[in-house]
């Protein structure tokens, strides 16, 4: 090999006008939303460590550091070899930050000269792949991006994006934002390896990892627990069936054994987890989340591992609620009526779900009581997701991480009825009352994904009712050429109703509102944007769209039976329109109460 050369930078030092390219055969951006949420979550939660309200910004530069490992380059193209996805989801991340400094009228161009630069009158990203362009650019202008028939890198980056949207936690308020920026560029490490050329530097990359210095946390916990057994044909058996649990794990995911044992160890084991003030330190929870290995050599007295028997004993364990995991990863990507909740929860992105469902577990359990466990956490999840969505409180994982945690520790290794009986106190404690909540429950940026959520489960529910199949599944599938949206019964012209509604504040509050929104075909909605209601009316009744949809209209209740009587079994609300404004609003609003009631109650548990 030539001249190799490592040296600590820091990440503006890395990307401030610096060009990267990455090679065709591994451009593949491969994060998913888990990835996402560790990273941010690590990040903030160590800024947060060393901010105290009153710093100057330039009590930023006395701030601790956070590492994030090597990255390594090869030749006068800066190839990355190894680093791309951390490098494009921290692109993702800077782009997210300059435009939220944008909307509350900040500039930071250190931030920018990181994200893209300029020659010769061009510019371009930093992360140079040509077939992200046009995805980076609508996400650089806070722009909306089609992703249909975009690759599979473009769409994960974009998908991303709208992760960081969704999870970047409130604690980071506006007035923080500098200084995180500041903190983001100038205290957050790499080691920058760099070689002469491609071939050497994969050889720096082949040789890091064939000399142990990528064993994973599994890969050392194997280690750590089969040194401590005693019988050669005991070690020996719980290797091959570990190992054929790993295999089966990372089939999900690159990162699945990973991403299990954390969930696990979080479930059954661990006691504390760290406090949300500024300068808390790490402690189960957390310490779990990095170096697991470590944590159960340290924590053997709390996990009871003390002979060569309870070393057999914690890798049996493993394999059993590894089979577990399994169940629920099939149930998250794969719709089935006995375990509908597990997937309704996937489709919101709710990634502490796995976590939650294997607390309750116990060792001796029968593939019968896990099922009716899995269900009860599962539905608790449904209804806790709705409860705060509806009172606009946040769902993203810094914020959530702690109450679930301490339900986590309320309902681990309980039998059925205490299962039951637990969440029930759980739910009693939220106090939730849709009718009081809905009436100012209004379509946003934080609540547009949940509110579709809620009219294709309402929409499928009243399906199942009336002795029809239940389209939940194509109701949230984004990846048709055709998906469904959510419609505004009013149309975006507040000149045409100047006389219903006072201002433009009124009419946006209103034309938002829960009882005017309805789920359409992306084609449709499309076409009916300039469109009365007289007009857009004929379209709900054209067996386009849904029932819901269809019940504005006479035609949906002519001729169908088993729509009245459903209708007339649960004496709901339901009438056609001719016309539609505040008044019809204010019924369809309580016509959704009847219905999320009906969806979202707590009959499992009583």
């Amino acid at each position: 090999m030539k001249q190799i050369t490592g040296k600590e930078k820091s990440l503006k030092q890395l990307l401030q006008n610096t060009k990267y390219t990455i090679h065709y055969y591994q451009r593949e951006y491969m994060w998913q939303r888990k990835h996402i949420e560790e990273l941010i979550d690590d990040l903030t939660s160590e800024f947060l460590e060393y901010y105290k309200k009153g710093d100057s910004r330039k009590a930023v530069q006395d701030y601790g550091v956070y590492f994030m490992g090597s990255v390594v380059l090869a030749g006068r193209e800066n190839a990355i070899i190894d680093g791309q996805q951390r490098f494009s989801s921290l692109t993702l991340l800077l782009i997210y930050l300059n435009n939220c400094l944008r909307k509350i009228g900040e500039q930071y161009s250190v931030i920018e000269a990181m994200i893209f630069s300029e020659a010769y009158g061009s510019k371009s990203f930093n992360i140079n792949v040509e077939d992200r362009q046009d995805c980076m650019d609508a996400l650089f202008k806070n722009e909306e991006f089609d992703v249909t028939n975009a690759n599979e890198s473009v769409k994960n980056l974009y998908n991303r994006y709208k992760d960081i949207e969704d999870i970047f936690p409130k604690s980071i308020t506006d007035d923080m934002l500098l200084y995180f920026c500041d903190w983001l560029a100038e205290k957050v490490y790499f080691i920058e390896i760099v070689a002469t050329t491609e071939q050497d530097a994969h050889k720096v990359f082949v040789s890091m990892n064939d000399r142990g210095l990528s064993l994973t946390s599994t890969e050392m916990l194997k280690g750590y627990v089969l040194s401590e057994i005693k019988n050669d044909k005991n070690r020996e058996k719980l290797n091959t069936l570990w190992k054929d649990k790993i295999l089966q794990l990372k089939a999900i995911d690159d990162k699945g054994d990973e991403v299990f044992i954390k969930s696990w160890l979080r479930a059954q084991y661990a006691q504390t987890i760290r406090d949300t003030k500024a300068g808390a330190v790490n402690k189960d929870f957390d310490l779990i989340g990095g170096a697991f290995h470590k944590w159960v050599r340290d924590e053997r007295q709390k996990l009871s591992l003390s002979s060569s028997e309870s070393y057999e004993n914690f890798i049996n364990k493993m394999i059993k609620f590894s089979e577990v995991y399994l169940q629920i990863k099939d149930a998250e990507n794969n719709f089935k009526e006995a375990t509908k909740f597990v997937y309704y929860n996937a489709q919101l992105n709710f990634t502490l779900q796995p976590q939650l469902l294997l607390a309750a577990i116990c060792d001796d359990d029968n593939t019968e009581t896990i099922t009716i466990k899995i269900n009860l956490v599962a539905r608790f999840i449904d209804l806790l997701i709705v409860s705060r969505v509806l009172n606009y409180k946040s769902l993203d994982y810094s914020t959530i991480k702690n109450y679930i945690f301490s339900v986590t520790k309320d309902i681990r290794n309980t039998t059925v009825s205490e299962l039951k009986e637990k969440l029930s106190k759980q739910l009693s404690d939220l106090n939730v009352n849709y009718a009081e909540s809905i009436p100012n429950f209004r379509l946003n940026g934080y609540t547009k994904k949940y509110i579709k959520h809620m009219l294709a489960r309402i929409t499928g529910f009243i399906e199942e009712q009336t002795d029809v199949a239940s389209n939940y599944c194509n109701y949230v599938n984004m990846q048709t050429k055709n998906p469904f949206e959510v419609e505004h019964i009013i149309t975006d012209h507040y000149e045409w109703f100047t006389n219903e509604y006072t201002d433009q504040d009124d009419f946006a509050r209103w034309r938002n509102n829960i009882g005017a929104l309805l789920l359409l075909h992306k084609s449709i909605n499309s076409s009916l944007n300039d469109k009365k209601y007289g007009y857009k009316l004929k379209k709900y009744c054209s067996n386009e769209g849904n029932i819901y949809t269809e019940s504005l209209g006479e035609q949906a209740y002519i001729n169908n039976p088993r729509f009245k009587k459903f209708i007339s079994d649960y004496n709901l609300l339901f009438v056609p329109y001719e016309q539609f404004g505040k008044k019809e609003i204010l019924e369809r609003n309580s016509l959704f109460i009847q219905l999320v009631n009906l969806v979202w109650n707590t009959k499992m548990f009583n």
